[in-house]
């Protein structure tokens, strides 16, 4: 076997072993949470539970719902608690291979998006849920009695966690863009309009169809976008050659000690021709 061959198998292992290790962990978390599967869901439903009209309340159509839909948020809430665990395992594997600026980076940005993806949930819960489901019960029609299925409340509840967790990320994502330099940060700014549309148009399309909740997307992405554009300034005004030079591995020579190739100058160039010269000249002199 290369030893190419064997550096690969290796990493392999190691990916396994940290994947087991990861899985493990959430599953003791699952198992602490087991018995408290049904407050969990009840905690989880209380913004909709809130809102409904007198004597309404939430119904199972399916027979085994009763038991799985609890059981699923105790499996979302364990995951979240040993997330940083999780991330830990994935920065473990990853870090050997990354370069010391990458490194420096890589932790805050790991760091600010699990930050802000739970803001944007904690978001999501304590604004957005009573704001649209109090909307959706005063335009409810008279004598309709509006309940919901636990499973399908589960599923919007789960689809918008993950729109606005995703969308508080829009920061890290300007941040890394700049420093990668994927785009410039004067065209993120030219960007502005576009940007504005899009999130709207984004909005429209994993929120409810209302205005309020819309709004309630598109307008903390604006937001967030002009944060990123803040902090990629710093990023950008930090990243200069001088930064990864620890990092350059091929050697500098002796004339251009940064390793870039500069013009010559006039003097330098007539000196080399005048040099050339005398070389084809003695290369051509008959002997004696």
């Amino acid at each position: 076997m290369s030893e190419n061959e064997d550096s690969f198998l290796s990493h392999l292992v190691e990916l396994r072993d940290r994947l087991i290790r990861a899985l493990i962990a959430i599953g003791l978390v699952f198992v602490c949470l087991f018995p408290w599967a049904k407050e969990l869901y009840s905690l989880l439903a209380q913004p909709l539970l809130a809102t409904l009209p007198q004597g309404g309340q939430m119904i199972a159509t399916d027979v085994v719902g009763v038991f799985l839909v609890p059981m699923k948020v105790a499996l979302m809430v364990a995951f979240l608690v040993a997330l940083p665990y999780v991330l830990y395992q994935l920065w473990a594997f990853v870090a050997p291979g990354l370069y010391s600026h990458e490194k420096r980076l890589a932790l805050p940005l790991v760091a600010a998006s699990v930050l802000l993806f739970f803001v944007g949930m904690a978001f999501a819960y304590f604004l957005v849920f009573p704001t649209v489901f109090g909307f959706m019960a005063k335009v409810a029609p008279e004598g309709v009695a509006w309940m919901t299925d636990i499973e399908k409340y589960l599923s919007f509840v789960m689809t918008t966690f993950m729109a606005f967790g995703v969308t508080f990320e829009v920061p890290v994502l300007v941040v890394v863009m700049v420093y990668a330099g994927i785009v410039d940060l004067a065209k993120l700014r030219e960007w502005r309009p576009y940007v504005i549309v899009g999130s709207f148009v984004v909005a429209a399309i994993f929120t409810p169809p209302d205005v309020i909740s819309q709004l309630m997307m598109a307008i903390p992405m604006c937001l967030l976008f002009e944060l990123g554009l803040l902090m990629a300034r710093f990023v950008a005004r930090r990243r200069h050659p001088g930064d990864m030079q620890d990092d350059q591995t091929a050697p500098a020579t002796a004339g251009n000690p940064s390793n870039e190739w500069t013009p010559l100058t006039a003097d330098e160039m007539n000196k080399a021709v005048s040099d050339l010269g005398d070389q084809q000249g003695g290369d051509h002199k008959p002997e004696a």
